[in-house]
């Protein structure tokens, strides 16, 4: 069995004058919900054998967030290409983890993302993928199984979607009406 855990990027700031979407750093708001998800995560005793994540500043910051809520490092690979991948280019960077790892965490972009998920679990009625498909929220967490031995065996419908954790879920003061 693979576990695969995606991780949007926290909220950024686009009051920042950086020149590059790239450099965008997370605001204050974008700040707390990375430390509450990273403690959550601590909560819910989850740990990865291998950590991809986008180099991009925003993504790097969420990373940073997480591990002081997490108590550990996670010791990412900061892999380029993840930078606003396609779910493609995502599938891809699965496909090549190492058969060893048993539980993968992507860390970066939407839409990406969330498109990773809608094609990784079967279009069913109800349940988890239903929120996945209504938003992806920045910071949230989505949680994926697979019945298989190596991760170029990922294939689209063949998942199966066990967790997706807002930040709203995990701390109400973090939701969209909330400053």
């Amino acid at each position: 069995m693979k576990t695969l855990t995606l991780l949007r990027h926290a909220k950024s700031g686009w009051d920042d004058p950086v020149a590059r979407d790239f450099d965008r750093p997370l605001n204050p708001k974008g700040r707390r919900a990375a430390l509450a998800m990273g403690r959550h995560l601590r909560d819910l005793g989850l740990g990865f054998d291998r950590v991809l994540a986008s180099p991009a500043v925003r993504v790097t910051e969420t990373v940073a967030e997480v591990e002081k809520g997490l108590g550990r490092a996670l010791s990412p690979a900061w892999d380029r290409r993840l930078y606003l991948a396609s779910a493609a280019t995502l599938l891809d960077a699965v496909h090549e983890a190492s058969p060893d790892a048993a539980s993968l965490l992507l860390v970066g972009h939407n839409p990406g993302l969330e498109e990773l998920a809608m094609l990784l679990v079967p279009d069913t009625a109800g349940g988890l993928r239903d929120a996945v498909e209504e938003k992806y929220p920045t910071a949230t967490l989505a949680e994926i199984t697979f019945e298989i031995d190596d991760w170029s065996a990922v294939a689209a419908g063949q998942g199966v979607l066990t967790r997706f954790v807002r930040p709203r879920d995990v701390d109400p003061a973090l939701g969209p009406d909330a400053s």
